[in-house]
């Protein structure tokens, strides 16, 4: 089923893309996404955190790096194929608890000092991206950070574009959130925030 502008992607789309390609992204070979992991990382402000949250875990790749700056880290992802190479990649790091988990319908009921948000907010359409968008707020520690990266190359089948996620949180400054940093390059925009 091909995604549509008005309706967020389904768990269904992810798993026949798992189904046909293990790792249909290359994030365990890219460049691009060893990278972008890098400064994602790089642009987190304390070298570790008590409690995170990462939505759209997917295989795992950004997931084993994240975890060694976490106490507790949440991963949870739509496709319960992805998330099974995720869990064998990981078994080493006993502090990750993974979850399938298809936000914004589901949300765990925990608050985080970290929440990233990486290549996923443009599959939402908008009633689902604001229902997310309220409840990572509202879930994020006083203090705590969000990070968010998007892609922002044209995709015409997705639902949003990653400046439309982009902007959307710097819509939230500076009553919700505080703005960090940004950093835009050619292919994808990094944004972070504290909430005050």
């Amino acid at each position: 089923m091909q995604p549509t502008k008005s309706q967020s992607l389904t768990t269904d789309f992810f798993e026949d893309l798992y189904r046909e390609n293990p790792d249909p992204w290359q994030f365990a070979t890219s460049e691009y996404e060893a990278q972008k992991y890098a400064t994602t990382l790089n642009a987190l402000p304390r070298d570790r955190y008590e409690s995170a949250f990462e939505i759209g875990g997917s295989i795992g790749i950004f997931t084993e790096r994240l975890a060694n700056r976490c106490d507790s880290l949440l991963s949870v992802d739509v496709s319960s194929i992805a998330q099974e190479q995720a869990k064998q990649r990981c078994q080493h790091l006993n502090h990750i608890d993974f979850q399938i988990m298809s936000v914004p319908d589901e949300f765990p009921d925990d608050y985080f000092d970290l929440i990233v948000l990486s290549e996923v907010g443009y599959y939402w359409c908008w009633d689902d991206f604001y229902k997310a968008q309220n409840l990572l707020v509202d879930r994020l520690n006083p203090q705590g950070h969000l990070a968010i990266v998007h892609w922002i190359v044209d995709a015409r089948v997705l639902p949003l574009t990653g400046d439309e996620v982009h902007d959307s949180f710097l819509q939230l400054v500076p009553d919700q959130l505080t703005h960090l940093h940004s950093l835009t390059t050619d292919k994808y925009r990094l944004d972070l925030f504290e909430k005050p």
